[in-house]
């Protein structure tokens, strides 16, 4: 019996398209919605505010927080609570961490544009091919 789920989550409405499965599928799982926040660089945006950042994970809590609150949002939906985590770090290596505490992963194939179906779809292929629990990929 699947007792715990995870679900990546990016904001992307396909992400949000599988925390829906999650909680259709698997309604009485303890479910945890994790995002995480690419790894500080001072060559992109939203991590050079994590680069500069005082307090690293208030920071990430900070930049994950409308993904966090859309994830609240679905749960809402079903009449149910999520629980919700922010990570910061390479997102593959998070999720797969993650899931060796749970039961199964459900993670959404791709996000929506172009750069986030490359980067988002490999991150999926990662955690498919090497994830320790079952996986399901959502389109």
């Amino acid at each position: 019996m699947i007792e715990r789920v995870l679900v990546p989550i990016d904001g992307s409405e396909m992400s949000l398209r599988a925390l829906r499965y999650a909680l259709e599928v698997h309604p009485e799982a303890e479910i945890t919605a994790l995002h995480v926040v690419g790894e500080p660089s001072g060559m992109m945006g939203e991590a050079t505010r994590l680069a500069l950042a005082a307090d690293l994970q208030t920071e990430a809590e900070s930049l994950g927080a409308e993904v966090v609150a859309s994830a609240d949002a679905v749960a809402e939906e079903y009449d149910t609570a999520v629980t919700t985590k922010v990570a910061v770090g390479h997102p593959a290596r998070h999720i797969l961490d993650a899931s060796e505490g749970v039961d199964a992963v459900v993670v959404g194939a791709h996000g929506g544009s172009l750069a986030d179906r490359l980067f988002v779809g490999n991150i999926a292929e990662k955690v498919l091919r090497r994830s320790p629990v079952p996986v399901t990929v959502v389109r």
